[in-house]
């Protein structure tokens, strides 16, 4: 079964055509500033890239265009649209409502509006992907993966916030959690790595990127995790500030002249390492200029592996032990140092880091010595892969 993956974004699509028995990559891409002016780049398995800048003004048009390129006798990758037998589109907001992956219908799509409230500026680009997939393929079956979904499986005690308890019944404000289909392909892709039964392992796993995250994971369920009612909570990120003293909003709102959107806007898009060092969100910038003397730099570093290491901590604590940590995304799979910094602090443990073994990137690997009493990992993720297999799994 060929599965087109999709994940459409406010003004963006990024795509992959999967074929589902050998898990290969058949074609991949994005489209940007779809509504401006657009941009498309397709990478067909083993031929030239293609990169065309297109009139773009919806996500349907983006959608038409990927099709076009997929079928396309010089850059596509499949003769007609029939191959494509279902598409899976990655949600970022479930709410209460879906713990698991659903094949998309009318009544589904009118449950995924009513958690728009909840990620604005996602799930309605979201839908508006669906939507277009819709009408461009007709018939064929559509599996929407949510984001939420893993994390449902959490206790009251680590989901409910310190507020009335009329705001969750009236609101639904709680802990959500987000990246799930990270944490959940990576914590089920340990077990198999360590030929493990995944039922008794006790996993953290440090999702860690511009956006990041770190997911306890007792006997394969998410008992925990570091993002809350929106991506906002947790760590110190590229650009979102993570957990603060609530008051700080009220106190920026009345130096700065700003209203709540105001401030909350600066949390998400002026904060985080970016914001304490005045340099960049990206680590590989931070890491040049800490070599090179800047000491909000090195300061920025040094708190966002300081934030990991305490929430690891806090989650061997939840689970009474921990068994694996796994390091994914970005910066958990490319960055040794990161890596080592974060496990410096956690000698209490007994975690000891093989510094040869941790000088990799982007590869499985186990990267603690074979006497750390803890096995430290680098789990690259593959969230398209775990969405077509969710996909799988509803439409066969």
């Amino acid at each position: 079964m060929k599965v087109l993956v999709m994940n459409c974004g406010s003004s963006s699509l990024k795509y992959q055509l999967i074929d589902s028995v050998s898990e290969a990559v058949l074609a991949k891409g994005l489209c940007e500033r779809i509504g401006i002016d657009g941009r498309l780049t397709h990478k067909p398995t083993g031929k030239d890239s293609v990169a065309i800048e297109a009139d773009m003004p919806s996500h349907k048009a983006a959608v038409s265009l990927v099709l076009s390129h997929l079928t396309d006798p010089v850059c596509g990758v499949i003769r007609d649209l029939s191959e494509i037998e279902a598409v899976g589109h990655r949600v970022v907001h479930g709410g209460e409502k879906f713990a698991r992956s659903v094949v998309l219908n009318g009544e589904v799509i009118a449950e995924v509006e009513k958690c728009n409230e909840l990620a604005p500026l996602h799930n309605p680009a979201n839908l508006i992907g669906i939507n277009a997939c819709q009408e461009l393929m007709p018939g064929v079956p559509m599996v929407a993966v949510f984001d939420t979904a893993f994390h449902q499986t959490m206790p009251k005690k680590a989901y409910l916030y310190g507020l009335p308890y009329e705001y969750y019944e009236k609101y639904k404000v709680r802990r959500y959690g987000f990246h799930g289909t990270s944490h959940s392909y990576v914590s089920k892709r340990v077990p198999e790595i360590l030929n493990r039964d995944g039922a008794s392992l006790k996993t953290i796993v440090c999702h860690l990127g511009n956006g990041s995250s770190i997911c306890a994971v007792d006997g394969g369920q998410s008992v925990d995790t570091s993002m809350g009612f929106t991506p906002l909570e947790g760590l110190v990120m590229g650009t979102r500030s993570g957990d603060l003293d609530p008051a700080v909003l009220e106190y920026i709102a009345g130096k700065e002249g700003l209203d709540v959107g105001g401030v909350v806007n600066v949390l998400n898009k002026k904060s985080g390492v970016q914001g304490i060092s005045g340099v960049s969100s990206d680590f590989r910038d931070l890491d040049t200029a800490s070599r090179e003397g800047n000491e909000r730099a090195a300061a920025a570093l040094d708190i966002f592996c300081y934030r990991v290491a305490k929430y690891v901590g806090s989650y061997a604590a939840a689970m009474n032990g921990v068994d694996v940590i796994a390091f994914t995304a970005g910066i958990g799979e490319n960055d040794a140092n990161v890596r080592a910094e974060v496990c410096a602090y956690l000698g209490y443990l007994g975690i000891a880091i093989d510094g040869e073994a941790n000088r990799c990137r982007g590869e499985e690997k186990v990267i603690s010595t074979a006497d750390s009493k803890v096995t430290v990992m680098v789990v690259p993720t593959n969230e398209e892969l775990a969405i077509a297999r969710e996909t799988v799994a509803l439409v066969q």
